[in-house]
């Protein structure tokens, strides 16, 4: 590496703030916890409104619904305004949500609520990640994101678990009441300290088409699209059905199903507190590498399990190999148009959501025609060749880059 690329780096890393990349991931870790907080008090929500589980579970589908249409119109005003500043004020929307959704007194008034807090939560994770691209040079880019991934997985696990915890204890209102106190103090104090630094960025280009077409310019971009695309439908397929697959096939209880699913997410932890080690020993493609050879294993364990128990270390192995694969994608998204990141990453992050969404149906028709094990095993094999086929493209690109 030239003494003007270490200068560059040094430079970048020097000026990048911390104190508003902590504020950053609590607002992603409220953001993260907000999406899985209504997992486990279905059957409270149905029993306070004399309602369905499937009725109450549209608290669920509006919020997820919102959240990934939004997408796309966050990440041209963080492009335009600043990526922090709009955080911000998406974290203190997400405030007004969760009050609302604490003193709703029908289903219908807590659904919209929840389409409220799905609307403002669209613009925060995209844009942080946007922000880390704008402030990290790459060389230290995907330790950084890292970080900021340990802080929505725990937020994922907090969502699920004390989420059902606190609503079966202190009344489901009692937790959007804590969220809600979360998104207010992160919201106002990153709003009050990027206020006064952060400038707003010139247009470029104007309109939201353009920006996209902008994006997708290169092939580089259009391959990290693709591959993030299938990389959510075959993961989060097979994630949605290892609940109802324990419950059926072992006898073991929803709630005690749920949570070992839940060990997916500590998986994640895991591989960001290691990632800056094994970023060093085995680099972009390596970790790659290491995430599709995890997922094989996990995924595949779970498909021919004799007994439940299998799946502890399966979902510990499977969410560890899974943020291994998808944060090098991630890193690699940063860069696809840095003159319109926040219109990449909210690109990226729309990419992945339409992935899940198209991945869960396919897998609902493969479940009904086959088994759930066909599942499992399908992903397996698919995010093995997947991310070995990523791997190789990310060592050819390194190559050409060199010798550039």
């Amino acid at each position: 590496m030239s003494s003007r690329v270490l200068d560059a780096k040094a430079v970048a890393d020097q000026c990048f703030d911390r104190s508003a990349f902590g504020l950053l991931c609590v607002c992603a870790f409220a953001s993260m916890a907000s999406l899985r907080v209504c997992d486990a008090m279905l059957p409270l929500l149905a029993a306070e409104f004399s309602a369905t589980t499937g009725e109450a579970a549209k608290v669920i589908s509006g919020f997820a619904l919102a959240y990934g249409v939004l997408q796309l119109f966050f990440g041209p005003l963080g492009d335009r305004y600043g990526k922090a500043r709009v955080v911000g004020l998406a974290t203190l929307a997400c405030t007004v949500g969760s009050v609302s959704a604490a003193l709703s007194q029908t289903l219908g008034w807590l659904t919209l609520s929840r389409v409220a807090m799905g609307v403002a939560a669209a613009g925060i994770i995209p844009l942080t990640m946007a922000w880390i691209g704008d402030s990290v040079s790459y060389e230290s880019r995907q330790e950084v994101l890292a970080k900021m991934l340990g802080a929505t997985v725990l937020g994922m696990v907090c969502g699920q678990w004390f989420g059902g915890l606190i609503s079966e204890w202190m009344g489901w209102r009692t937790a959007f009441g804590l969220l809600a106190a979360v998104f207010l103090a992160s919201g106002a104090a990153l709003t009050k300290r990027v206020n006064a630094s952060e400038r707003s960025v010139a247009a470029f280009p104007e309109s939201v088409l353009q920006r996209l077409k902008f994006v997708i310019a290169s092939g580089w971009a259009k391959v990290i699209l693709l591959i993030t695309c299938i990389e959510g439908m075959f993961a989060f397929s097979a994630l949605a059905f290892i609940p109802s697959h324990l419950h059926a096939r072992f006898g073991l209880s929803m709630t005690w199903a749920g949570a070992v699913v839940a060990l997916y997410g500590v998986g994640g932890l895991a591989y960001s507190r290691g990632a800056r080690g094994l970023l060093r020993r085995l680099g972009e493609a390596g970790l790659a590498k290491l995430g599709a050879v995890s997922l094989l294993i996990a995924f595949m364990a779970i498909a021919f399990a004799q007994a439940w128990w299998w799946a502890i270390p399966a979902c510990l192995l499977a969410g560890f190999g899974f943020y291994a694969l998808h944060n090098t994608l991630q890193t690699n998204a940063t860069q696809m148009a840095p003159q319109a990141r926040g219109t990449a990453m909210s690109l990226f992050s729309c990419v992945l959501f339409l992935g899940q969404s198209i991945g869960v149906l396919l897998a609902a028709e493969l479940v009904d025609g086959s088994s759930e094990e066909t599942v499992f095993a399908t992903a397996a094999v698919g995010l093995f060749v997947l991310g070995l086929l990523f791997a190789l493209l990310v060592s050819r690109r390194g190559k050409r880059m060199a010798v550039i």
